[in-house]
Parts: C-alpha cells; structure tokens; sequence
C-alpha cells in the first residue's frame, strides 16, 4: 500500500506544481481592442441591446478579444426609464444579454448599465469573459450632482487578473476625481489598462471648433498612463439626450486613448451621429514597480531625466 500511496501523492503534488496562478495568469501582451462608440437612444432598452450585441458580434468577427461599450448603453445617462427598466447583475435581463454575446462569440464585453439593488439604483459597468460569466463589477464613485437622485453612489473599485492583463475599471467622471485619486488608486492596484464607459455629452450651443472636445480628459488620462505605464481608453455613445437634466444636450463620441507611454494613441470622430467602432492594437508595458517601490522608480527617473 504504501508504492502506490507514494506515487498518488507524487501525482497530486506534480498536479499542484504545474497548476497555474489563475490571480496572476502570464498576459497576452498584444491584441486587438474594439470601442464601440455606440448610439444610445434614451430609454430604448430593446433597441440599444440589440445594437450591442450586433456590435459585439462585428467586434469579434474583425479580431478584438475586448469590445469596450459606453457608459449606460442599456438606457442612457439620467433617463427616467431606469426606475422602471434597470436589473439587477449579474442575473438580470440587461447583463444576461450582454453576458450571452460574449459566451457566444468568445471575447470579453465591457460596458455600461444600471443595476437595480433593492431600492437602489447604480451607475455600473462590467467586465464580462468569453464564457459570459461578469469577472468584475463597479458602480460609479464620482457621479454628477445632477445625477444624485437617480444614481447612489458606488463604495469600491477594484481589477481583475485576465489572460489580457490586470483590466481596472471605472466609469466616466471617475476619471476627473480630484487629485487623480481613482485612476491612482487602479494603478497602484496593478492594472495593466483602464477601461472606461462614459457618456461625453454638450450643449446645444457648443461649438467644436471654437473649443475642440477632449482637454477634460487629455488633463485625468495622460498623467496616469505617463506616471505608471498604463493604457486607459475611454468610450462614449453618441445620440441625443432625450430626458433627464441634461435633455436636448448631444453626446458626442470623441473616444480617447492613451497607451502606456502617456501618448494619445487616437480620438475617435466627433457628433451625435458618430456611431462607429475604431480598432486599437493594445501593447502591454511591463509594470516597472509596486506598492512603495514607485516611489524609488520616480526619483530614477527624475534623476535619469
């Protein structure tokens, strides 16, 4: 009994050795990126879905292995519809559907919605595996004021270690907290990229040309990806505001990127009916430091430059 109690254990502990870390799986340090700058028609659940998921499907069908979906694609920043059409995640209609499209078509889904909790309602997004199971959750942290009677306030942030690398995800004006603090806080947590759903809106009376879109987000996003060697891509929907405080405003697209060395890699076309999917090609940077070590990988770099 004994040879054969031996060689069981040998096998177990040849099986343990050779499993591999899944909380930190080796990356894939290159591939394909779909933002889809999506239309989202205030209050259509139905039909925004399914532009969705035809757009998850063509993201996969051109080679992304990440389709990244606006801000409250399900129904639009502040519709009123929400109290009435919002579901809960990740068992809900909303995320079901979405989680469906990524199961079928084999590529990681990140977008936005609200999430019905109790009597609650949450500005939230997701991150979503090929299998279609939600690997990551966030409700919004920085939220407009004008949006504090819809939306409670999220009370986390957090990433998820992927085959893709360490994804962080946070929503729109998450980005502009003060002092940088959320986009700080995803980097020191080790995201190798931050994908942000958003919702970019004007006023009727903006004019693009007098005052190009973009600087609030050069400003949050190029500091972070400079100082930490991080990509973040931001995407918006495009569409008219059809309720809600900012009504009759026109999100506008205009989706930035900025990969790991603090370069603007593009921004995506401007207008109400820039509905469109851009391919970026992702290039991961070897994370230099952590925890306290950035602080010595700082003063080297001062000292270097």
């Amino acid at each position: 009994f004994i040879i054969p109690l031996l060689f069981c254990i040998g096998i177990l502990l040849s099986c343990k050795q050779s499993t591999p870390d899944m909380k930190n799986p080796v990356p894939v340090r290159n591939y394909k990126l779909a933002m889809v700058q999506m239309e989202v028609e205030g209050g259509k659940l139905e039909a925004n879905l399914a532009r969705a998921v035809d757009r998850i499907r063509e993201a996969a069908n051109s080679g992304a292995q990440i389709a990244l979906l606006p801000e409250v694609m399900d129904l639009g920043w502040t519709h009123p519809s929400a109290r009435q059409l919002a579901y809960e995640i990740p068992g809900g209609k909303t995320c079901q559907v979405l989680c469906k499209a990524a199961r079928d078509h084999s590529i990681y889904v990140c977008a936005g919605m609200i999430e019905r909790d109790g009597d609650n309602l949450y500005n939230a997004a997701v991150i979503i595996d090929p299998e279609g199971k939600v690997i990551l959750k966030h409700r919004k942290i920085n939220e407009l004021d004008i949006a504090h009677d819809l939306y409670a306030t999220g009370d986390g942030l957090g990433v998820v270690h992927t085959p893709l690398g360490t994804l962080g995800l946070y929503i729109c004006a998450d980005a502009t907290a003060h002092g940088n603090t959320l986009s700080n806080s995803l980097a020191y947590m080790g995201a190798d990229i931050i994908l942000s759903p958003s919702a970019w809106a004007v006023p009727p009376d903006f004019d693009p040309v007098a005052t190009p879109y973009g600087d609030t987000w050069r400003r949050v996003y190029q500091p972070v990806s400079s100082r930490f060697g991080l990509w973040v891509v931001g995407v918006s929907n495009v569409g008219k505001i059809e309720a809600g405080p900012w009504k009759d405003w026109d999100c506008i697209g205009a989706s930035l990127v900025y990969n790991a060395n603090g370069e603007e890699v593009l921004q995506a076309p401007y207008g109400a009916k820039a509905d469109t999917i851009l391919y970026i090609d992702v290039a991961l940077k070897d994370r230099p430091a952590r925890g306290t070590t950035w602080n010595k990988y700082w003063e080297q770099q001062d000292t270097a430059h």
